[in-house]
């Protein structure tokens, strides 16, 4: 027995009862050859497995959500092609899709994952698919169909409402919202028909009937699906059919001589043929204003950067050979970035020597941003300088130089450009979240509203991390394949449990363990993506998936410094000390002035305790605090060390400071929210010294 993540598929044929009173003997054979000519070829075709079949139901499994939605939509179109092909009465099915916990027991599954696609499969209509929020979020927009949202479903054996979205598999761009045809709205969500802007009477089925029909226009609608729609399993007579057409087609103004709205297609079922339009909308999300024409989808705006061939100040032109090494490692390291747009090097190079000024060198290459440098060497010393400077203003983002012995050449062109390369990654970041904030809360893009999620996350406040998540989710609505969002996402929400007070319960910790599958998905080549998913793992207690991420987020990009830290900080737990210490020394080399520096010394300073070095986890753990958005458990963790070296009067000074951030915190508070420690003699350390400070037992 075990627990797994995967993605269910339940599949339920519409009106089996009906039909098997009907014809017991062809509605038996129908599904066999269904199943052997369109499920089956279609499950094994995108890698899934069927885990049973129970009288007209199938339950499907599938590692991929990409995969279970397209098996999906290629079974209900299929089964539509068999319905236009041999007429009415082929069996059609409902289908629903899931990405959740189940519990894995032989060649059987079961649990709450299969529960809740089991319900979704009851909300679809006919030939439809239903999805939970998960799949949706995972689907980004990889499959090019419309998508519905059904909002919170109450389903029955379910005690959380379920979020819920429908698929349309054909295609089709089916209008959302409310539907125009001649005089006449349709407006689901209030259940009211209109005339001219009055409305006009009519009963709840004729309203349903209306209602599908004109979701489902340009496409015959089977008797079969109306039966299924409106009365379920029931049995009813055609004639009660033709008494609800009659009626929808006298509160349309029409009749069954004219059908200039509902036509009858004989032998087959109805089609709704008035042309439909959409009522105009002013798009905006959650008050920030956003064009009509990219309503649906915007593009990620990345920032782009050139880097100049740095400047030889020696008199031996012969020597160009180190400035031209560096500029071209610097070009190859930023490129591993992969929220930036590096330029070219052969592009860049042909500037060497340009007269033009920096804004006219920007607009040429099309970058944001230029690096320039210079390399002077005196004996066997070499000083190397480095600018980032924004190409629009032409004003310095950042400077700095660098003073190095001449000893092996290829040692200091390997340092320099890991030092530029993390520093410039660190302050571009930072630039492009200030230029957000600067902007006018109107008609923002998607990585706008990322770069605004992004500065929130780093303001380290329960009050900020909301902010982020709802900045990063309006900014995936824009963009659904916008990796570097999905990822932010995920470590967001992580952080709402490990930082502030979100529970840590399975629905978050799935919720951002999706998010940050979704973001290697979209590019796995994104070292941040690694590095976020292994702060996830970590969050879930499997140490050694989150130590593999990081692992492979550095090989990926050995110079993103935030990776080291989250390395040294899962080693630390592990208990493998002295490794995480290297790596957080490591951090904290690479990007001195990084928005995440109070982490390097907080989790630093951890690591010294758990290893019995209070006085450097004091020393470390005062740093942390020093800067100013530190969090409130940089305190705890100088708090934890005081009481374990015995400063009784610098552990009351520390712990009043400490409840005036956090007047809540307490001993058992620590305990609750250490979830994510597994090794008890660390988690006791830690206690004692909390204790030992004199902080309260409970709050």
């Amino acid at each position: 027995m075990e627990r797994k993540l995967i993605t269910i598929v339940a599949m339920d044929v519409v009106g089996y009862s009906r039909m098997m009173e009907r014809d017991e003997e062809q509605t038996l054979r129908q599904l066999n050859e269904i199943r052997a000519s369109v499920v089956d070829p279609s499950v094994a075709r995108h890698s899934g497995r069927t885990v049973k079949t129970m009288g007209d139901g199938a339950l499907l499994e599938f590692s991929s959500v990409v995969s279970a939605l397209q098996c999906a939509i290629e079974i209900q179109k299929d089964l539509a092609a068999n319905t236009e092909q041999r007429g009415p009465g082929q069996l059609s099915y409902r289908i629903g899709i899931h990405l959740g916990d189940v519990i894995a027991e032989g060649d059987d599954i079961y649990g709450d994952g299969v529960n809740v696609a089991a319900r979704l499969e009851t909300l679809a209509q006919p030939g439809g698919i239903v999805l939970s929020k998960q799949v949706y979020d995972h689907i980004g927009g990889r499959i090019p169909v419309e998508f519905t949202a059904l909002g919170e479903q109450h389903v029955k054996n379910i005690s959380r409402p379920i979020e819920a979205y429908s698929v349309d598999p054909s295609g089709r761009e089916t209008p959302p919202g409310n539907l125009r045809f001649g005089a006449y709205e349709l407006d689901p969500d209030r259940f009211e028909l209109r005339r001219d802007g009055s409305p006009v009477a009519v009963e709840p089925q004729v309203f349903d009937l209306v209602a599908y029909l004109a979701r489902n226009a340009e496409r015959t609608v089977t008797k079969e699906e109306i039966f299924s729609r409106l009365w379920g399993d029931r049995f009813v007579s055609d004639s009660a059919l033709s008494s609800q057409i009659k009626m929808a087609r006298k509160v349309l103004g029409d009749d069954g001589t004219a059908q200039h709205t509902i036509r009858t297609i004989h032998g087959r079922g109805f089609r709704f043929v008035a042309e439909l339009s959409q009522p105009e909308e002013k798009p905006a999300l959650n008050g920030i204003q956003v064009p009509e024409a990219m309503t649906y989808k915007m593009a990620t705006m990345k920032p782009s950067v050139a880097i100049l061939p740095f400047i030889n100040l020696n008199t031996e032109p012969s020597e160009d050979y180190l400035a031209d090494g560096i500029t071209e490692d610097i070009t190859t390291a930023l490129s591993k970035n992969r929220w930036l747009t590096v330029i070219a090097r052969n592009s860049t190079f042909s500037f060497r020597n340009s007269a033009d000024g920096i804004r006219v060198i920007g607009e040429k290459l099309g970058a944001s941003y230029i690096v320039t440098g210079s390399v002077r060497k005196a004996g066997q010393r070499v000083r190397i300088t480095v600018q980032l400077v924004d190409a629009g203003t032409e004003n310095s983002v950042w400077s700095e130089r660098f003073d190095r012995d001449m000893k092996d050449i290829f040692d200091l062109q390997d340092e320099i450009t890991e030092l530029v390369a993390s520093r410039i990654e660190s302050e571009l970041g930072m630039t492009e979240q200030r230029k957000a904030e600067r902007r006018p809360r109107k008609n923002l893009g998607a990585w706008d509203l990322y770069q605004l999620g992004v500065a929130e996350f780093y303001k380290f406040t329960p009050e900020a991390n909301q902010r982020c998540q709802d900045l990063l989710r309006q900014s995936l609505d824009l963009d659904p394949d916008f990796a570097s969002a999905h990822s932010r996402l995920a470590y967001a929400i992580v952080l709402s449990m490990v930082y502030f007070d979100a529970a840590p319960d399975d629905d978050r910790m799935d919720e951002a363990l999706i998010a940050a599958r979704r973001a290697l998905e979209l590019d796995d080549q994104d070292a941040n993506s690694f590095f976020t998913i292994g702060r996830v793992y970590l969050a879930r207690r499997e140490y050694d998936l989150a130590i593999d991420a990081l692992e492979h987020a550095v090989e990926l990009n050995p110079y993103l410094a935030v990776t080291y830290c989250g390395l040294g900080d899962s080693l630390a737990y592990e208990g493998r000390l002295d490794e995480a210490i290297e790596q957080f020394e490591i951090a904290i080399r690479l990007s001195p002035h990084d928005p995440f520096r109070w982490a390097f010394y907080s989790y630093r300073s951890l690591a010294h305790l758990f290893r019995g070095e209070y006085e450097d986890a004091v020393s470390w753990a005062r740093k942390s605090v020093q800067i100013p958005n530190a969090q409130y458990w940089a305190k705890a963790h100088l708090v934890a060390a005081l009481g374990l070296l015995g400063e009784k009067d610098q552990a009351a000074r520390a712990i009043r400071e400490l409840t005036k951030l956090k007047p809540e915190f307490s001993i058992d508070f620590a305990r609750e929210h250490l979830f994510y420690l597994k090794k008890e003699d660390q988690i006791e350390t830690y206690m004692d010294g909390l204790r030992k400070a004199g902080l309260r037992e409970r709050a």
